[in-house]
C-alpha cells in the first residue's frame, strides 16, 4: 500500500469546494520529483500529475475527473486517494519506459523482475557482473523470484538469509549435470560456520541493492520491508594468510619452468592472475619502473610500482618479445586461461611443503602483506593493489602493519624477569 499523502484542501469535496476557481492547479507533492495537481473548474475539477525531469522542465498528464459532483468510480472519476494511486502509477510507468525497460501490463512487478532490471543498469558500469549473476541465479531468483515485491516481508527475507548460511556451499557443476554439486557442511568449525555466514551477507547485499533500485526507479513504493533485514555481524574479518619470505623462495624453487614466472610476477606486483595473464611487453615500462594493468576487477587502470628487483624480472622476462605479445605463457606460447594456474600451484606447493596448499590469490595478499610488515603506509598499498580506498586495505593488512600503540607498549613496559625462572616461590597467608 502507497503512502497516502494528506492535504486538507485536497482530500475532501467540501476543502476543494473551497478553493478558488482558476486554470493554474493547485499542486502537492507526493514524492521527490512527483506531484499530483487539481485543476478548479466551475464545473468541476480534474486530476493531472507531473514529474521532474533532467531537462529541468515538468511533463504532464490528465488523470481523470474529480468526485466534486458524482462518486468516483476509480476510472474515469477519481477521489483524492485514487488520484494518488494513479499518479504513481503514471509515474512508473513514464520511468520505466525512460530507462529501455519493458513495460508490464499485469501490475505485478516480482524480485525477477527487479533483477532483470538492476543488471541491466550494473552491466554498464557495475563490476564483478558475472559473478554477480552467478549469485542471483543460484540463491536468489530461485527462492524468491516469483514473489511480487509488493507481498514481500522481512520474514521471507530474513529466512531465507538465514537459510543460505546454513546451507552447503555449492560448486561448480557442469551444465549437463542433474543436481548442484555442494560442499559438506563442517557444523563443528567455526571458520566454516562465519564463511558461510559471510557469504549470505555478500548475497543479500545483492538483493538489497537490486531492491533499493526498483525502490529509487519508482516501481516500488517503500524500501522498509529489506532495510530492517541486518546481516551477520562480524563474519568479515578472517585471519589473513600470507606466505613468509623463505616460503616464497620455496614455492618459487618448486614451480616448473613455465609456471614460475607467473609466481614470480605475482609476488613482485600484487596482481591478480587475470591481471598478469593479460600483461602485453607494451604494458612493462622500464622507464618509470611501472607495470600497467589496463584490464581491473575494478573497471580502472591502474599502475603498479617495481621495486629494483621488479623491473629486472620484467626486462629479462620481456626480453627478445613484441609489444604486443603476452608477457607470461605457457611454454608453448598458449594463454594462461581461467583455472589454468591451480594444479601446477597445488603441485609446487606440495613440493615446497606449504601445507595447505595456497591458492594464487594469497600471492596477491603475500605481496601486500610484507609491504605492511615494512610499515607502507595503507593508502600507498591500497593504490598498489588496486582498491578503491583504504577500508579493504585497512581490513586485511592494518593488523600485521607496525603499530605505534604496539611499539609504545613494547619500548616502556618494564621487564619482570619471570621467563625462564623455574621455581618460584609461593607466599603463604598470613595468620591472624
Amino acid at each position: 500500500m502507497a503512502r497516502r499523502v494528506k492535504d486538507t484542501n485536497l482530500e475532501t469535496r467540501n476543502g476543494r469546494r473551497a478553493l478558488k476557481t482558476r486554470s493554474k492547479p493547485y499542486w502537492r507533492a507526493l514524492d521527490r520529483g512527483l506531484h499530483l495537481g487539481y485543476r478548479r473548474r466551475s464545473t468541476g475539477g480534474s486530476w493531472i500529475v507531473r514529474r521532474f525531469m533532467e531537462s529541468g522542465r515538468y511533463a504532464e498528464s490528465k488523470l481523470g475527473l474529480a468526485d466534486d459532483f458524482q462518486d468516483a468510480d476509480g476510472i474515469k472519476t477519481l477521489n483524492y486517494s485514487q488520484a494518488q494511486e494513479a499518479a504513481r502509477k503514471w509515474y512508473h510507468a513514464e520511468t520505466r519506459k525512460e530507462a529501455g525497460l519493458e513495460e508490464r501490463h499485469d501490475g505485478t512487478y516480482t524480485v525477477d523482475d527487479a533483477m532483470r532490471d538492476y543488471m541491466k543498469n550494473y552491466s554498464i558500469e557495475g563490476k564483478g557482473v558475472s559473478a554477480t549473476q552467478s549469485s542471483i541465479n543460484a540463491h536468489i531468483m530461485p527462492a524468491l523470484g516469483k514473489i511480487d515485491i509488493a507481498r514481500l516481508n522481512t520474514k521471507k527475507i530474513v529466512d531465507w538469509h538465514h537459510n543460505i548460511a546454513t546451507s552447503p556451499a555449492m560448486l561448480r557443476t557442469g551444465r549437463s549435470a542433474e543436481t548442484r554439486n555442494t560442499r559438506p557442511l563442517a557444523v563443528d568449525d567455526p571458520d566454516a560456520t562465519r564463511r558461510r555466514r559471510a557469504t549470505a551477507n555478500r548475497i543479500l547485499t545483492i538483493l538489497k541493492a537490486a531492491l533499493n533500485y526498483a525502490w529509487k526507479e519508482g516501481r516500488v513504493v517503500s524500501d522498509s520491508v529489506w532495510r530492517k533485514v541486518r546481516p551477520f555481524r562480524n563474519v568479515d574479518a578472517p585471519v589473513m594468510r600470507y606466505l613468509t619470505e623463505d616460503q616464497c623462495t620455496r614455492l618459487i624453487n618448486a614451480c616448473s619452468s613455465d609456471f614460475r614466472p607467473l609466481v614470480q610476477g605475482a609476488l613482485l606486483t600484487g596482481c591478480r592472475y587475470g591481471e598478469l595473464a593479460a600483461l602485453e611487453v607494451r604494458d612493462f615500462n622500464p622507464d618509470s619502473g611501472t607495470v600497467t594493468v589496463r584490464i581491473s576487477k575494478s573497471g580502472k587502470a591502474r599502475h603498479v610500482v617495481l621495486t629494483d628487483e621488479g623491473k629486472k624480472f620484467f626486462k629479462v622476462t620481456t626480453f627478445n618479445k613484441q609489444e604486443g605479445d603476452l608477457i607470461f605463457t605457457h611454454g608453448d606460447d598458449s594463454v594462461w586461461s581461467a583455472s589454468h594456474q591451480k594444479r601446477p600451484l597445488a603441485e609446487a606447493c606440495n613440493h615446497a611443503r606449504i601445507r595447505p596448499a595456497v591458492s594464487f590469490h594469497i600471492l596477491r595478499h603475500t605481496h601486500g602483506s610484507l609491504l605492511a610488515m615494512k610499515g607502507v603506509p595503507m593508502p600507498v598499498i591500497a593504490k598498489q593493489l588496486g582498491h578503491a580506498d583504504t577500508r579493504m586495505t585497512e581490513k586485511h593488512y592494518a593488523h600485521i602493519s607496525p603499530s605505534y600503540v604496539a611499539d609504545t607498549i613494547r619500548q616502556h613496559f618494564p621487564t619482570l624477569g619471570i621467563v625462564g625462572k623455574r621455581n618460584v616461590e609461593i607466599l603463604q597467608p598470613t595468620k591472624k
